[in-house]
């Protein structure tokens, strides 16, 4: 029987001294909860754990399961991504944030087709029990519970660990290098026989050592500078990544921003040498083209969902370094149309056309006849999306991915007709590198683990079930007053 009780959260805010990576990893790590989504965008950072209520999307339709409620099933019907707007606003948690991720596949059904949907998620969200969200030197913590909330400060309050893991990395050159260049000379046939005009193709490169993903998340972050980057054990799926674009990003107020990055050069040690490659790519006629025609397709698809005359290119063929490449860079931004919303901006633009190609739809049969499997969470979506109609959501790229005891790596290169094998296959290399220079062995944190858990101390002796006074917070939430101790630990205060 459904109730009319709203899920409140128990809240305080600490300040904080540590770097914001090493606080989300140190909750990855030693979290209340095996399952999280870390989550970095414009300097604040996020960390996500446990579910309040979740969100699924598979082939059967939509599912919503929430703390005392029964679950709500939505057929699969023409419009997925809408049953997934009208799950989450039925939502009874008071300003919540769901934190989750679509599969490349998603692209297939989002208008409703099922042809080449296998029995995998499309996509999953949760809004989650334990939140800290981390912004201008301080931590806002959000909690289902008083002992969760009181886990969390124990977890961010416990002492840093100074050693750092030292990464292990892998030759990605030594694999797949034959079949990649056979792929990119018959998707280039298919590209002069008018077929299409451009195709993302990608290769796998599996990683037969086992690896600390959130050891390589602090790594890699050190190594990057991305435009998002992210850290989840979520539904099954292990991924942490450091992306070089958005797919989309909506405002409160409907203002839509996506990213096109196309076109590509190494970025080395040597800053003569980056010009020079800088230099290359700006003179490339096929670099050029094939950024030109992403970013036309990009504006084309704002308009379907943009007022009239709102949509431009406020942006065009800027140079952006992202870890070991420099990218052309596009914005496209525009303003939402009345009575549409942040999902139909992500179904107008999913998946990016900078992971798909030109025609999306004839590109997608090339990827599916050209690629050795189904993508997955490569080239889909980790995003956030907010009570209030934000949504922010980056393009799974420059990953490390682990499911069922497999980890691997994957990337791609954009194909259009004047590409050769050769520089393509270079290509994927120079962008998987962001990666596997940073990979971490497992047991390379060793003592980094153990040091969290034990000074988190999140056992069964936690101080479980505090009788702490409740005072109503603003939004609906519930603060704590009776961690005062704590607070004073971490030199924070209930608020």
């Amino acid at each position: 029987m459904s109730s009319n009780r709203w899920l409140h959260y128990f809240e305080t805010q600490v300040p904080l001294s540590e770097e914001p990576p090493r606080v989300a990893a140190r909750l990855a790590a030693s979290g209340p909860y095996a399952e999280y989504v870390v989550y970095e965008s414009g300097g604040k950072w996020s960390y996500a754990a446990g579910a309040r209520a979740e969100v699924t999307l598979d082939r059967t339709g939509a599912r919503l399961t929430q703390e005392n409620e029964p679950d709500v099933v939505l057929p699969w019907s023409d419009r997925p991504l809408h049953q997934v707007a009208r799950l989450l606003d039925i939502v009874k948690v008071p300003a919540w944030r769901a934190y989750g991720w679509a599969t490349f596949e998603l692209s297939y059904a989002k208008d409703g087709r099922l042809d080449h949907v296998g029995d995998n998620r499309l996509l999953h969200l949760v809004v989650p029990k334990a939140e800290v969200r981390i912004e201008d030197g301080h931590a806002h913590l959000r909690a289902a519970d008083q002992e969760t909330l009181t886990a969390l400060l124990e977890t961010i309050s416990s002492p840093a660990v100074t050693s750092e893991a030292q990464p292990k990395p892998l030759d990605v050159r030594e694999r797949g290098e034959d079949a990649y260049r056979t792929a990119v000379r018959l998707a280039v046939e298919e590209i002069n026989q008018g077929d299409l005009h451009k195709v993302i193709l990608s290769r796998v490169v599996d990683v037969d050592e086992d690896i600390d993903l959130i050891a390589t998340y602090l790594a890699g972050r050190r190594g990057n500078n991305p435009a998002r980057s992210f850290l989840l054990n979520l539904g099954g799926v292990e991924t942490t990544g450091f992306s070089p674009e958005i797919v989309v990003k909506v405002s409160a107020d409907g203002r839509v921003v996506s990213q096109p990055l196309a076109g590509t050069r190494a970025l080395t040690s040597d800053l003569v040498e980056n010009e020079s490659l800088r230099a290359d790519l700006l003179a490339s006629a096929k670099e050029i083209y094939e950024h030109a025609i992403s970013v036309k397709v990009g504006t084309d698809e704002l308009v379907d969902v943009c007022v009239p005359g709102s949509v431009e290119v406020p942006e065009f063929m800027a140079i952006r370094e992202r870890g070991s490449v420099q990218h052309l860079a596009s914005q496209v931004s525009g303003k939402l149309a009345p009575g549409l919303r942040a999902w139909d901006a992500f179904g107008a633009v999913f998946p990016a056309v900078t992971a798909s190609g030109v025609p999306k739809e004839a590109a997608y049969t090339t990827i599916r006849r050209h690629e050795p499997e189904s993508r997955g969470l490569y080239s889909g979506a980790v995003l956030t999306v907010d009570h209030n109609g934000e949504m922010d959501a980056a393009l799974v790229l420059r990953s490390a991915y682990r499911q069922n005891g497999r980890t691997w790596l994957r990337a791609g290169a954009g194909i259009v007709g004047q590409s050769t094998p050769e520089r393509e296959f270079e290509e994927t290399c120079e962008k998987l590198d962001s990666v596997a220079r940073y990979l971490v062995p497992a047991g390379g944190r060793g003592a980094l683990a153990a040091d969290f858990a034990a000074s988190a101390g999140l056992d069964a002796g936690l101080d479980a079930g505090l009788d702490a006074g409740l005072v109503p917070a603003a939004g609906g939430g519930v603060l704590a007053d009776d961690s005062a101790d704590l607070l004073s630990a971490v030199g924070g205060s209930a608020r």
